[in-house]
């Protein structure tokens, strides 16, 4: 009996919660986004066919509630992009009405049309659950002499996953996720077709899609969410190696700063001088400003332009806490030279390229 408990104990682990719990914050901004998703979606539908009173007999279908919430919650998931909300529910409804026309009786329907529109589903590559729901929901409403048609695919259902989509772009664009999520790749900072510093040590996008589908895993997770899994968890990994480093003990402390009336010719002076190819600018009051790249001198020629013209006033920054590892990862996008840290609005310091490379060569094995 003693030898069983360890497979008794490993089964019924699987029975148990499998994912990391999210925040309160992330929880409640999914609720409410797939609350407010369902209400302007309603409206929308009422827009469309305004019959009746939309708050009473809302044109919402009930799996409308599963896409806005994976809309809502896993922005990210291959499931909840706008080709499988869209494509998945119409093609899904229009299974269901292919099966009521063959006249079987409701649970064969049901089930044909769940099955039919599962195929069909994975067939055009838009597969999304609330799809299945779709199918049987419109079977076991249907009434027999009174089959839905093409028009109840174009309202509620399309029009209805549409207007999610829309609105789910909008909701986790103002709440800082990013939807839809397999969006085209940013460009490098030097507008070559090489990939980024940071990712040129991924398997490419096809080894990666490959091994996706070989695990069975295409329809939990995209081939961009691996390729960002693979790459913090690399730099992590190499991180670690360095012990608790913090960007307190790399930085910068006695820095070179110019005022943002600084003009072109004593910005160029400051350049030669200290041979930087970054300068960060001081406010009057004493904060930070942004930085001056020496790239940004290039072809200009005009006297009269001042550091305030030429900075960029929102680069990624960092504190004395910030750990090696979001520092190597700010430094390895190619997007900056430099790393301001702060401590609230002041310039406390200054994290290179040249200072990484130091860093990093110092412990490397012999």
């Amino acid at each position: 009996m003693a030898d069983l408990s360890p497979t008794i104990k490993r089964i019924l682990h699987g029975f148990g919660p499998s994912m990391p719990a999210p925040s309160p914050a992330e929880a409640l901004r999914a609720a409410i986004g797939a609350a407010l998703c369902l209400v302007l979606t309603a409206f929308v539908l009422w827009l469309l066919h305004p019959d009746g009173n939309a708050m009473i007999h809302p044109a919402l279908i009930a799996p409308f509630g599963a896409s806005a919430f994976l809309i809502s919650a896993v922005p990210n998931s291959p499931m909840a992009q706008p080709w499988a909300v869209v494509v998945g529910n119409t093609i899904s409804g229009l299974a269901s009405i292919l099966v009521l026309h063959t006249g079987l009786a409701v649970l064969p329907t049901a089930a044909l049309a769940v099955l039919l529109a599962m195929v069909a589903m994975a067939s055009l590559r838009a597969m999304h659950p609330p799809g299945g729901a779709v199918a049987l929901a419109t079977a076991l409403s249907a009434q027999a002499n009174h089959l839905p048609g093409l028009q109840y695919l174009f309202l509620p259902v399309a029009s209805g996953s549409i207007a999610l989509v829309v609105l789910g772009i909008a909701w986790n664009t103002a709440t800082g996720r990013r939807y839809p999520f397999r969006i085209a790749p940013d460009p490098t900072p030097h507008g070559t077709k090489d990939p980024a510093p940071d990712r040129r040590f991924i398997p490419s996008d096809q080894v990666l899609a490959a091994t996706l589908t070989r695990l069975r895993l295409g329809s939990n997770l995209g081939v961009e969410d691996l390729a960002r899994l693979i790459e913090a968890a690399e730099t992590e990994a190499n991180a670690s190696h360095l012990g608790p480093t913090t960007a307190a003990q790399m930085m910068s402390r006695d820095l070179v700063q110019v005022a943002p009336d600084t003009p072109l010719p004593d910005l160029a002076a400051s350049f030669r001088a200290h041979r930087f190819k970054t300068l960060p600018v001081r406010n009057p009051d004493g904060s930070f400003g942004g930085l001056v790249s020496q790239s940004a001198l290039v072809g200009v020629a005009d006297p009269t332009l001042t550091a305030a013209l030429l900075t960029d006033p929102d680069p990624q920054t960092a504190t004395a806490q910030t750990p090696l590892a979001a520092l190597i990862a700010m430094l390895a996008d190619g997007n900056q030279q430099a790393i301001p840290v702060l401590d609230g609005p002041r310039l406390v310091g200054l994290i290179t390229r040249s200072d990484m490379i130091a860093l990093l060569s110092g412990h490397m094995p012999d």
